[in-house]
């Protein structure tokens, strides 16, 4: 057994800790880049903090998912403010954002030197500017994740920068912060978390130390995802979903995902479509031909057991085979609301070049079993 784990320098998680923001901020530097998307009444109290503290606080916004071009103007900004800190808050676009372009302004050059299969993959050598992840959403687990995810609508498509240097130095999970989420986001942005303790879980790269956070994540997204979305204000639902978003970013980020994100990847970069909302279309129809994948090509895989063990989690039934997991998460799917991806624009005519891509995707090395491009083809079609 050999394997490797790596997270953010400290984590500080529950309600009211965005108090913890400004004091460690300060211990970085006293000019502090404020890269967010989120809405006034969340961002400025931060900011207040932050300024309370002594700081000067350059506010970047981020508006929608980020772009090759959006990191690179907030390097731009970030080095005429001589910027010495810098802190996310928001949900994993904001997060992704701030993350890129810390370690950019350590590592000079321009994103496509470091990003993967559309750019150069040059590795990243020097740590990331000081940096503090503080997510308003539950389900990236962005805070603790060592990848940003970039979109590039040149080459239409999302690509990561990767590297254990981009780590956070502090991420502050406060689930206070989520409270006022509507419910199409939490039901999209929880699903995306309910995802990142699955794909890991079930991942050949899986192993015992992301396992724990997986089984643990599991059980408390399949209690509280739905409650929170009925009842936005049930603090111990949200919390829960707070530390299975936390969970699931622990475990991706050491164990890798799937074809749910390798998808995500290929209709990201094409399509304006939110990524929770697309990862939540797809998860049923890619656990069920997984499983069936599985039970035809490799009937004694350990990762059609871990299957098992996910339908027990997610319904709480001993008995509960592999191909109940994929039922409860496509009832799930179908009470919560989400909409099928052509929603978004994607049609029939999209399904050769989106399956191309996402075989490609990095995320697909991690999927239980190797997809078919008739199998591919299927998972995508049935989410439309």
């Amino acid at each position: 057994m050999q394997f490797e784990f790596a997270t953010a320098a400290r984590i500080v998680f529950g309600c009211g800790t965005v108090r913890e923001i400004a004091p460690a901020a300060r211990s970085f530097g006293r000019r502090v880049l404020l890269v967010t998307g989120c809405p006034d009444e969340i961002v400025a109290p931060v900011e207040e903090g932050l300024r309370s503290a002594g700081l000067e606080t350059l506010r970047f916004e981020v508006h929608g998912e980020p772009t090759l071009d959006l990191v690179r103007q907030g390097v731009a900004r970030a080095r005429e403010a001589d910027c010495e800190a810098l802190v996310a808050v928001g949900g994993g676009s904001a997060i992704d954002a701030g993350k890129a372009i810390a370690a950019l302004l350590t590592n000079g050059g321009d994103p496509l030197d470091y990003l993967e299969v559309i750019g150069q993959g040059r590795p990243l050598r020097v740590p990331s500017l000081p940096w503090i992840a503080v997510p308003t959403t539950a389900g990236t687990g962005a805070e603790v994740t060592r990848n940003a995810v970039l979109s590039s609508p040149e080459h239409k498509v999302k690509a990561s920068l990767r590297s254990p240097l981009m780590l956070a130095r502090l991420a502050v999970v406060d689930p206070d912060l989520t409270l006022d989420l509507p419910p199409d986001v939490t039901s999209s942005t929880g699903l995306d978390a309910l995802t990142q303790l699955i794909e890991p879980y079930v991942s050949i790269r899986a192993n015992p130390m992301t396992d724990m956070f997986c089984r643990e994540g599991m059980r408390r997204a399949a209690r509280s995802l739905e409650r929170a979305c009925r009842h936005p204000k049930d603090r111990d639902a949200r919390t829960d979903m707070s530390l299975a978003s936390l969970l699931g970013g622990l475990a991706l980020a050491n164990a890798g995902l799937g074809a749910v994100h390798g998808f995500a990847a290929a209709i990201g970069g094409a399509f304006d479509a939110p990524h929770g909302a697309v990862c939540a279309g797809l998860l049923p129809h890619v656990m069920r031909v997984n499983i069936r994948a599985l039970r035809a090509r490799a009937p004694g895989s350990p990762q059609l057991e871990r299957y098992r063990e996910v339908a027990q989690i997610l319904t709480g039934r001993n008995e509960a085979q592999p191909e109940d997991g994929a039922a409860w998460a496509a009832d799930l799917v179908g009470r919560l609301g989400v909409l099928m991806l052509r929603a978004y624009g994607i049609r029939r005519e999209h399904v050769a070049v989106l399956v191309e891509n996402a075989a490609r995707a990095s995320s697909m090395k991690g999927n239980p079993v190797a997809l078919t491009a008739e199998e591919l083809t299927e998972i995508i079609e049935a989410a439309l």
